[in-house]
């Protein structure tokens, strides 16, 4: 098929990134009048009927001069140049990267169209006011900048500010648009371990109802037969009398979506008083956290699975519980 013979065609896998350009090496033969001196929109057509790349990719570069043969090379400007300096979450914060009584985030996975970032709890992803600095979104661009990489990391999905785990980020805007639609397609796969109060009868199960917002209650969510479509599948990995280990797998991604439906199903999440759990002394968060996500690679395709350690406070919980050994 077209997009088959594309890829044949244009090694991908040599695709390497050069400044502002991804330079992809040419094949032996061109088409016939194609070379090194030809005009950007004769290039374009041919990527055009080659339909490796997004139509509207290909027009948006060549709009802006981002289409180029050169030494033997399709080069294209993903990059488009940026002062990350300048960025309004970068823009006077101190260069130090880690905040007060938080873990570092770490880099799980990167290369150069997207990255993985292992999120500590109490790191919210995003700002959420004016000013509001140390999000997950500023250390990434840190990064960037750190490491000499102009380039504006978007994130693809979101967790909660106490949930720890693996989010991840598209380096251009081709990796922005193919992971916008795994994700709405439902090819990314977000895997979590929770420690619940009680003992989860069942050793598995799917919870199908809709959440959506609490009138009374402007930060919780619940249960709604007018709220939006959420699908939890959960599986006990360890049972003690007072609470259990369980991992769960998101068909949707909801806001609080795991909480709500584990409290629904009179299990809270330990640590989580806003939908109902007890105090913990040791615990002033939801005992959630993120433990793999898989995602098909934005420029090759291929699967990607990255998984997260435990965090120490997590596996500390755990011990205490009595669902995991010391």
């Amino acid at each position: 098929m077209m997009e088959k013979k594309g890829q044949m065609v244009l090694d991908l896998q040599r695709a390497a990134r050069e400044g502002e350009w991804i330079a992809i090496p040419l094949p032996a033969v061109l088409p016939e009048g194609l070379d090194a001196g030809s005009h950007p929109h004769d290039v374009r057509k041919w990527l055009l009927a080659l339909a490796v790349f997004p139509d509207k990719w290909i027009n948006r570069l060549f709009s802006v001069g981002g289409i180029r043969l050169d030494s033997g090379r399709l080069l294209l400007k993903a990059y488009p140049h940026v002062d990350l300096n300048a960025h309004p979450l970068l823009a006077g914060v101190p260069e130090k990267r880690n905040v007060e009584g938080l873990d570092e985030p770490v880099i799980l996975y990167e290369d150069d169209h997207c990255l993985v970032a292992d999120k500590p709890s109490g790191m919210a992803v995003h700002p959420s006011r004016p000013g509001h600095s140390g999000t997950l979104d500023e250390w990434v661009l840190r990064h960037a900048l750190e490491t000499g990489q102009a380039a504006l990391l978007r994130h693809i999905h979101r967790l909660d500010d106490d949930t720890a785990g693996p989010v991840l980020y598209a380096k251009h805007d081709l990796a922005q648009w193919r992971l916008d639609e795994a994700m709405r397609d439902k090819r990314i796969d977000r895997r979590y371990e929770a420690l619940v109060e009680g003992a989860v009868k069942a050793d598995r199960g799917k919870v199908n109802a809709p959440i959506g917002k609490d009138r009374h209650h402007r930060s919780r969510r619940r249960i709604t037969p007018d709220g939006d479509h959420a699908v939890t599948h959960y599986q006990v990995l360890h049972r003690a009398p007072a609470a259990s280990l369980v991992t769960l797998q998101l068909e949707t991604g909801r806001t609080h979506q795991i909480r709500v439906h584990m409290a629904h199903l009179g299990h809270p999440l330990i640590g989580d008083t806003l939908y109902g759990a007890r105090r913990q002394s040791s615990l002033t968060h939801q005992a959630l956290h993120g433990i793999e996500l898989t995602f098909p690679h934005p420029w090759l395709s291929h699967t990607v699975a990255v998984k997260s350690v435990r965090p120490a406070w997590w596996t500390a919980a755990a011990r205490k519980l009595g669902l995991l050994q010391k």
